[in-house]
């Protein structure tokens, strides 16, 4: 069963660019340039996108529209990014992101 986002509310439907590379936490993971980053994610599997600093607790995915903040990660060494509707570029690094750093909270 395919879990790509096939049509995105703001965006509409996805042209699907060429495949491309991105490393998620150094681990390297393919999607389609142009897509949303947190498209790309969940077709791979991977749901998490950061860690609340308060409690710790995982989000990811929440609105899909860029209003919440539940998506962002550290992108190419820049916190905060909105991956929901960030589009996805060869060899960028996409990062958990633990409160506003990409360093897990045992090591901040």
């Amino acid at each position: 069963m395919e879990s790509r986002i096939a049509e995105h509310p703001i965006l509409g439907v996805p042209e699907k660019g060429k495949k491309v590379t991105f490393t998620y936490n150094d681990t390297q993971v393919e999607g389609y340039e142009g897509e949303p980053i947190a498209a790309a994610l969940k077709a791979a599997g991977l749901m998490v996108h950061r860690y609340t600093k308060k409690e710790h607790k995982p989000r990811g995915i929440f609105c899909a529209i860029g209003r919440c903040t539940d998506c962002v990660m550290v992108v190419d060494g820049k916190p905060n990014i909105r991956t929901c509707v960030t589009p996805l570029k060869e060899g960028m690094k996409v990062q958990t992101q633990y409160g506003v750093s990409d360093k897990p909270f045992a090591e901040q």
